[in-house]
């Protein structure tokens, strides 16, 4: 009688076995953000329900709809690293310091009182340009949330996630911007009537449409192409970086600071954006042409919204807007790279 052969001893998992046979021990980044998503089971093949629910039900419709059969698609969306890797205690640390610097500008200019001294000329831009922008920046906020919420990887749910917060941090500078300038210049309309230029200035009704149909904008990839890679530099370029260079001309030194310092939070969302689509067309080239597709389609809304703004700053619509369209055609170049390497 033959003697039974002992089982082969199994191979001891280890705390980082959820990203396969590796040999690298992964990064903080990467051990607090892979596979966090609970919404992503209707990526495994056969099982589309991302709701313990009727496959039919409208949740698991939504998702297979909009995210699952979106143009928009590689094998492993797992794949996509944050080109800054933030996750929770890095932001935290990061957005601490850049409070500081903030809260330090506007410390120094509000003590020495210099929003009483500014320009009629100036104080005017700041009612109309500076004052709105929260419910602008509000509708990108919602638009960011179901970017991150409909996202197939936790990676792009986090970044977008921060972006989130980036966004909250900006409404937040822009609401107290708007009670300071109130005190200095009670006269102004600053602070009361903000909610009537959104709705009914002729400048910003372009803005407001363009914010609108990017909230029904389903399909994840056009969601993320509409906000991230087209409205959100365009209009960014032109409310902060553009009123920020003219606010210094007019002799408004806290507000070119302000600019520059909101201006990195803009930054950073275009770096994990860029470095998105650059991931999605190496992995899949044909993401190349739906991505071109949406690009092109609110490239129109984005610059008819930056035209209209332009009064605004006292500048020329054709200055504004080729301004605008520079800063994000270099966003662009940045991931086509990849389709033309690959071509």
């Amino acid at each position: 009688m033959s003697q039974q052969q002992p089982a082969p001893k199994q191979r001891k998992l280890r705390t980082f076995s959820a990203f396969g046979d590796v040999r690298r021990m992964p990064s903080e980044y990467e051990i607090v953000t892979h596979a966090q998503n609970w919404n992503t089971r209707g990526r495994v093949p056969g099982r589309r329900s991302v709701f313990e629910q009727n496959p039919s039900s409208p949740g698991n419709l939504w998702f297979l709809t909009y995210r699952e059969h979106s143009p928009f698609q590689v094998d492993d969306w797992d794949g996509f690293r944050d080109p800054d890797q933030i996750h929770y205690r890095a932001y935290v640390n990061l957005q601490a310091t850049e409070q500081t610097k903030l809260d330090g500008v506007l410390e120094q200019y509000g003590s020495a009182g210099t929003d009483a001294t500014l320009s009629p000329t100036q104080v005017a831009i700041l009612a109309k340009a500076l004052a709105p922008q929260r419910y602008l920046v509000h509708g990108f906020q919602q638009a960011e949330a179901y970017i991150g919420f409909i996202a197939p990887s936790s990676y792009v749910t986090s970044a977008a996630g921060y972006a989130n917060a980036d966004m909250l941090r900006r409404v937040t500078t822009v609401a107290y911007r708007t009670r300071a300038l109130q005190i200095a210049h009670p006269e102004s309309g600053i602070g009361t009537n903000e909610r009537e230029l959104w709705e009914k200035h002729p400048a910003w009704q372009p803005a407001r449409e363009a914010i609108e149909r990017a909230l029904i904008a389903y399909d994840w990839g056009e969601a993320f192409t509409s906000l991230n890679l087209v409205l959100a530099p365009t209009l960014d370029n032109v409310l902060v970086h553009q009123l920020g260079d003219t606010s210094r001309a007019n002799g408004d030194e806290q507000e070119w600071l302000i600019s520059k310092l909101i201006g990195e939070d803009s930054a950073r969302r275009d770096r994990w954006s860029s470095a998105l689509a650059r991931y999605a067309i190496e992995k899949r080239p044909s993401n190349a042409k739906a991505l071109r597709k949406w690009i092109d389609k609110w490239s129109v809304i984005a610059d008819r919204a930056a035209a209209a703004l332009a009064p605004l700053l006292g500048r020329s619509e054709t200055e504004v807007v080729a301004t605008a369209q520079v800063a994000r055609e270099t966003l662009h170049n940045h991931f086509f790279e990849a389709e033309k390497a690959g071509s």
